[in-house]
């Protein structure tokens, strides 16, 4: 039933006759008073929503109105993610065209704790499987699915199969992030793989067989003050990291190499 006086055309919550607005302010209230834990106990949550609160498209499930996604971050100054990167989304159909082109394709198990450890061969588009992400040196890519893994990466031009005849794609599950503007973003890396965000990613994936966070969650992030200030620094360490993890991976190959030489040398006639 619609209230006294009110037209049709007015938001439906406000023009149907209810007093559901009182009972949320008298929980509200309720819980206020009478669980005063629940600031210090994080295993205890809550969170009361109306429907005009909820969004254009009314998402029920719990998890998106989980209130751990604000209580972990506690900075007084702050920007959001989205001031400094924009979430890239070229992709690549291997059903398109048929061209020559060779394609390096990052799966999320290869990247980890801020890096891709790469181990594959270019292939043509044909081979490539399903709908792939196109991406460039120096983006920022995170896995919306399992958060938990950590698959966070810095793109590097020092990574292996990858040259100037080979592009680089990587899985629809990733989020491609560049930067706005002449500003690097590799600082992201150590940010995003922080406990403050891990925790709130962890409380923002939704589903149960396969949590993901979603695109919204990413770009709102706060990036203290004080911390986008050494932007530029820290994203220069984070390359120099990059690039003395490279160093390692070409030093081992050549050590694994030499190994095999080895077995190979014990294995030839002359030493039968």
């Amino acid at each position: 039933m619609l209230r006294r006086g009110q037209p049709r055309s007015e938001v439906l919550w406000k023009a149907v006759d209810h007093d559901l607005d009182g009972i949320a302010t008298i929980i509200r209230e309720f819980i206020d008073t009478s669980c005063t834990d629940i600031s210090t106990d994080r295993s205890t949550t809550y969170s009361i929503r109306r429907v005009d609160e909820m969004g254009k498209h009314i998402v029920l499930a719990p998890e998106r109105y989980d209130p751990r996604m604000t209580s972990f971050l506690r900075i007084q100054e702050s920007v959001t993610i989205a001031s400094v990167a924009r979430i890239v989304q070229l992709t690549l159909n291997p059903n398109g065209q048929s061209d020559q082109e060779k394609y390096l394709v990052l799966d999320t198990s290869d990247a980890k704790e801020g890096v891709f450890i790469c181990r594959k061969k270019a292939v043509r588009r044909t081979e490539i499987g399903s709908t792939k992400k196109i991406v460039d040196r120096g983006c920022v890519i995170i896995s919306r699915l399992r958060p938990y893994l950590r698959q966070v990466a810095f793109i590097d031009a020092q990574l292996p199969g990858w040259t100037q005849d080979v592009k680089l794609l990587c899985s629809s599950e990733f989020f491609v992030l560049r930067s706005v503007d002449d500003h690097p973003i590799g600082f992201l890396v150590p940010l995003l793989l922080s406990s403050p965000i891990q925790n709130v990613l962890a409380a923002s994936q939704e589903g149960g067989h396969h949590p993901r966070f979603n695109q919204a969650t990413l770009l709102n992030l706060p990036i203290p003050v004080t911390h986008l200030k050494r932007r530029d620094a820290d994203s220069e360490k984070v390359e120099e990291a990059v690039n003395m993890f490279r160093k390692y991976e070409r030093l081992t190959r050549t050590l694994m190499d030499d190994a095999s030489e080895a077995f190979d040398d014990n294995n030839s006639p002359n030493n039968t």
